[in-house]
């Protein structure tokens, strides 16, 4: 068969079999017909022959590569690669003409063009076989993929920067979590070592506005934090089973005082579900819904219902409060979203409901809302039912915040920040504690050499001078004295590092900033029967 440099060669059977016709004219029309199918293919197109000679090249081979047809016609296709790849090519070439398959070029490989000025640019590339009864040819479908690679190299660079951009904030939020919150834990200890010692009631007065502020500043430092960490996937869910009314009888005390400070009314139910879920981040989810509710009523009441629904404990939260408008429904869970309505409380930040929304979606729990303006609303969140045995729950966490028999005993404290350590020694001092103050484990372990009394509680921050913890130190001063003593391990870090606080028994791990009340009523209990309690 005779080829033309005019790219008079069939590719297809079908044009194949009009050439191999006797009538002439049928030769030229599918010969005609073959070149306009070659010219107009979207694609650089080159054919060549079983020795790697290009017979066939269409116009958008010769705009890519930047040669004229005549220039590439009778050449082998090495001319159009780097110089640095056309030997390795030929070989390549020649495999592919012994098992010639229909299949994509350099599967796995970084494909690469070389115009005529010298310019690589990288390509993707299809082979076809063509035979014909005198002869084997080898079509090639050609791509300019230049402006696809650009785009993908910009996604893995963007893909990169936002992990880094997210280790970033990781790092930072686990130093924002410990270094914020020193200031607001020196400042909450200092101010329940007021309250225990100041008797003046004008100055009790500023010492509870204090203790207001406090609060406040408190709430949103934990908030602002929340939301950072859930946004950076900071936070990761511990799932476990266990019965729902574990978690409402821990809260329904708190929720109570709360109402009780407004003068609202709060009742909980009793609920035998056995659910699955995290029971920390579950509880920061009815504590916001709860503590949304009673910050906006006024009057009434606020009831935390349970109830079986589709195989979920449907938990739902209902007060008699300003209502919500349906327009409104959906907004109310971005941040700093407050509803407005002139009879409503001033307090809060607008984050619990993000809060709420994301820790719903974190789980896999729903949350939902319905409301009537002026009527009140109705929260809920739904957690799956497992299969499993109740357990008795004895309705208390076992702090009480008015146990008035007088304190005493040795507290180890150990805190590497000069400020926060006066300030727990003016606190656990003010309540009745002797303390002995150490900053670091190995200033622990000197200490105990040198104390005359056996600690009856020991006070640690986690993250300690010359880099040991608060659970070294633990282990190093019941070793030393053969007894498992309470400990409360303190810290403001989020990150996993101090899940190893949890390892270790008869310790609870506290995060900054701790509240004076609960602390103090936790430490009578720990002192008195040995053992920290549960909550």
């Amino acid at each position: 068969m005779c080829v033309s440099h005019h790219g008079i060669l069939p590719n297809s059977r079908i044009a194949m079999a009009g050439l191999m016709g006797t009538d002439k004219l049928q030769v030229e029309e599918s010969e005609a017909y073959f070149r306009v199918l070659i010219e107009s293919a979207p694609d650089a197109m080159i054919i060549v022959d079983d020795g790697g000679e290009i017979v066939i090249v269409n116009g958008q081979a010769e705009r890519m590569f930047g040669y004229d047809r005549d220039e590439m016609l009778g050449n082998t296709i090495e001319m159009l690669l780097p110089e640095r790849i056309r030997a390795t090519h030929v070989g390549h070439r020649r495999k592919f003409t012994d098992q010639p398959e229909l299949r994509p070029m350099g599967i796995g490989m970084e494909l690469v063009g070389q115009r005529k000025d010298g310019s690589e640019f990288p390509v993707e590339i299809s082979l076809s076989p063509v035979s014909t009864p005198k002869a084997s040819f080898v079509s090639s479908v050609i791509r300019d993929v230049t402006e696809r690679k650009r785009m993908e190299a910009e996604i893995i660079a963007a893909r990169q920067e936002a992990e880094r951009a997210n280790k970033a904030n990781s790092a930072f939020l686990a130093a924002a979590s410990h270094d914020l919150r020193q200031p607001v834990q020196a400042l909450s200890l200092l101010n329940g070592a007021l309250r225990r010692t100041v008797k003046n009631e004008r100055a009790l007065e500023m010492i509870q506005s204090q203790e207001h502020s406090l609060t406040a500043m408190t709430n949103l430092l934990n908030s602002l934090l929340d939301i950072s960490r859930l946004d950076a996937g900071a936070v990761i869910p511990e799932f476990e089973v266990f019965p729902i009314q574990r978690l409402i009888d821990r809260l329904s005390a708190e929720f109570a005082r709360q109402a009780q400070h407004k003068g609202l009314t709060f009742t909980s139910c009793d609920c035998e579900a056995v659910v699955r879920s995290d029971p920390n981040l579950l509880g920061e989810i009815i504590q916001n819904l709860v503590s949304n509710a009673i910050r906006y009523t006024d009057r009434g009441q606020v009831d935390l219902r349970c109830s079986r629904v589709n195989g979920s404990c449907c938990l739902e939260i209902e007060d008699t409060g300003i209502g919500i408008s349906e327009d409104q429904l959906e907004e109310i869970f971005r941040e700093f979203h407050q509803v407005r309505n002139s009879k409503s409380s001033k307090e809060g930040f607008g984050l619990g409901l993000a809060i709420v929304r994301r820790l719903g979606d974190l789980l896999g729990h729903e949350i939902g809302v319905r409301s009537n303006l002026g009527e009140g609303s109705v929260f809920s969140v739904s957690i799956p039912i497992t299969d499993g045995e109740v357990e008795s729950a004895d309705g208390s966490d076992g702090l009480d915040d008015h146990v008035a028999e007088e304190v005493s005993g040795l507290v180890i404290l150990i805190e590497d920040d000069t400020s926060i350590a006066n300030a727990w020694g003016h606190l656990l001092e003010a309540e009745g504690y002797r303390v002995a103050t150490a900053a670091s484990a190995q200033e622990a372990r000197a200490l105990i050499n040198h104390i005359d009394q056996e600690p009856a509680l020991i006070v640690s921050d986690f993250h300690l001078l010359d880099g040991s913890t608060g659970v070294e130190a633990v282990v190093d001063i019941r070793e030393h004295f053969e007894r498992n003593i309470p400990a409360f391990i303190v810290t403001g870090d989020t990150s996993k590092v101090v899940k190893e606080a949890h390892t270790i028994d008869n310790c609870t791990l506290l995060n900054k900033p701790v509240n004076t009340a609960r602390l103090l009523s936790a430490a009578r209990i720990a002192t008195r029967s040995g053992e920290v309690p549960a909550d």
